[in-house]
């Protein structure tokens, strides 16, 4: 990931960045990654992070949540999965839990980023399963629209949106503490305090990736 922000930052600024990548939620053991994270967490969560702290700043920031999140737990005692019997389903509502966390929280140090969460609904990709009963062309809309659109309703921030109109989220994704503290911890594991600074610029952060360089994670 580090190597995909250094080569999005050597094209330039980009408008809007739309954190789409993720893993779901049939793996029926924890995955552990050569950094010894859970597959989960390092895709889902430490990913956004990462790319957010190391690519310039743009005017827009999307992250991709789920249904699933009001399922989640926004403890931080064991989001590795490490002293706990692993639930592949838990781990990936938390992780997506934690995905409007960081959203708000980058809504909340950015004032000059529009930063949301998007709920695309439960559709039928290979991840969602045949079963889903979501409208897939409507999967994609949200994201794109908060990407691109002038409209004055998706010019909000620091929201969560489904099917463009906002949603409700469990009550820990509203809470500076518990946002703070997923920052500290993924700052803990790549060494990389993330947002650099709460000072509106769309600089490149070229001293955190100077930094993060000497991570090995």
């Amino acid at each position: 990931m580090r190597s995909v922000a250094e080569q999005a930052n050597a094209v330039g600024r980009f408008d809007a960045v739309v954190h789409n990548a993720g893993v779901g939620y049939r793996e029926a053991h924890r995955i552990e990654t050569v950094d010894g994270l859970a597959h989960v967490f390092a895709i889902n969560v430490l990913a956004p992070y990462l790319l957010t702290a190391l690519m310039t700043r743009p005017d827009r920031l999307v992250y991709l949540s789920s249904g699933m999140a009001r399922g989640g737990d926004g403890d931080l005692a064991d989001p590795q999965w490490t002293a706990r019997r692993w639930n592949g389903s838990q781990a990936y509502s938390d992780s997506k839990l934690f995905d409007i966390m960081l959203a708000f929280g980058v809504a909340r140090r950015w004032n000059d980023v529009r930063c949301n969460s998007v709920e695309p609904g439960w559709v039928a990709t290979k991840m969602g399963g045949p079963g889903a009963p979501d409208d897939m062309s409507l999967a994609p809309v949200t994201q794109a629209w908060l990407a691109v659109s002038s409209e004055p309703a998706a010019s909000a921030t620091g929201q969560h949106f489904f099917h463009q109109r906002t949603r409700g989220t469990p009550a820990v994704a509203h809470s500076a503490e518990a946002q703070d503290a997923l920052f500290d911890y993924c700052a803990g594991l790549l060494g990389l305090p993330c947002p650099c600074s709460t000072a509106q610029s769309s600089a490149p952060r070229s001293d955190c990736l100077d930094q993060t360089r000497r991570s090995h994670v």
